[in-house]
């Protein structure tokens, strides 16, 4: 399994505090019935992980559905330690979303005890394992980064809308118009990435970032991609590492690599200088979303929004049309 930041006694002071809470509750606290009662009266309140599981939700819950994501602008899901204030949070929503197959690792055993009291989804495990990529090669363990093929993240609308109108079925079909319309967005956008990642003549399609992140993003859309870390940020890149993607960029004449939002930019400029060592000069071709979507004065705060920033600036430093 990918490794734990957190010691297990820190993990299980954690999960003892959400017993404690769930505890607490009455036996009819946390059902759906509850949730229905609530509902009648206001919004859903509705907990998620991360920011593109919290967007997710928003477009097809709509006007019915107050969500809040835990994670926001520049957190890496892998290292994120639920706190007892999200602890509370959760114990507090109706329902909670999250992207699931390990991504946020340290709160795993928190979220699936919380599922035994109330809704709980976990997006990504509704999409058939034949689609997902394992992870260092084990099939029974997989990439968690299903967002970054806009068609395999589409394969998570279905499970919101099914959640929300068994929770809520009277506003069945307004959950059903949302998700219809954020599917045809979604597909509208995986045409603009195939458009753009066209332009890119196929030998130049090589991503370069500071963790393996991208596997997904490759495999839809045709780049080769090399990660300085691992599949999880947990995975520290080590003085092989360097020297190997290094020698790979000089030799390759990569024009760019790049840094992530949600992970500390050292790695990759410490990659930087070991091309720079080999008589090569390679820019950092500016910096992309991984893990996390931007804030809202960055105009990157939704997962359309993300991903064209994204690809607009792979292939603008790939191609050298970058400002």
């Amino acid at each position: 399994m990918m490794a734990r930041a957190i010691s297990q006694g820190i993990l299980g002071l954690l999960c003892g505090v959400a017993v404690l809470a769930l505890a607490a509750c009455g036996p009819g606290d946390g059902s759906a019935g509850a949730a229905e009662n609530d509902n009648a009266g206001g919004k859903i309140k509705v907990v998620a992980t991360t920011g593109m599981v919290g967007d997710l939700v928003r477009v097809v819950g709509g006007e019915f559905v107050d969500v809040t994501a835990l994670m926001g602008p520049g957190v890496d899901p892998h290292l994120y330690v639920a706190s007892e204030g999200d602890v509370s949070l959760l114990q507090d929503a109706q329902m909670i979303f999250y992207n699931g197959l390990f991504l946020e690792a340290q709160m795993d055993d928190i979220l699936r005890q919380i599922g035994e009291r109330k809704p709980v989804v976990a997006v990504g495990e509704a999409i058939d394992p034949a689609r997902l990529l394992s992870w260092a090669g084990k099939g029974d363990e997989h990439d968690p980064h299903i967002w970054f093929d806009v068609s395999l993240w589409q394969e998570t609308v279905a499970p919101v809308r099914e959640a929300l109108s068994e929770l809520d079925p009277d506003h069945a079909a307004a959950y059903a118009a949302n998700a219809d319309r954020y599917v045809a967005d979604l597909q509208a956008l995986d045409a603009y990435v195939k458009e753009q990642a066209a332009r890119v003549p196929e030998a130049q399609r090589v991503l370069i970032t500071a963790h393996d992140a991208f596997q997904y993003f490759g495999r839809a859309y045709g780049f080769q991609v090399r990660g300085l870390q691992g599949i999880s940020t947990a995975s520290e890149a080590g003085t092989g590492d360097v020297r190997s993607l290094a020698d790979f960029i000089a030799e390759s004449q990569i024009p760019a690599i790049f840094v992530e939002s949600s992970v500390p930019v050292r790695n990759v400029e410490a990659l930087q200088a070991a091309v720079r060592d080999r008589g090569y000069e390679v820019i950092i071709g500016g910096s992309l979303y991984s893990d996390a979507m931007g804030d809202a004065t960055s105009g990157d705060d939704s997962y359309l929004t993300m991903f064209r920033h994204n690809i607009d600036t792979i292939v603008g430093a790939l191609l050298g049309e970058s400002k």
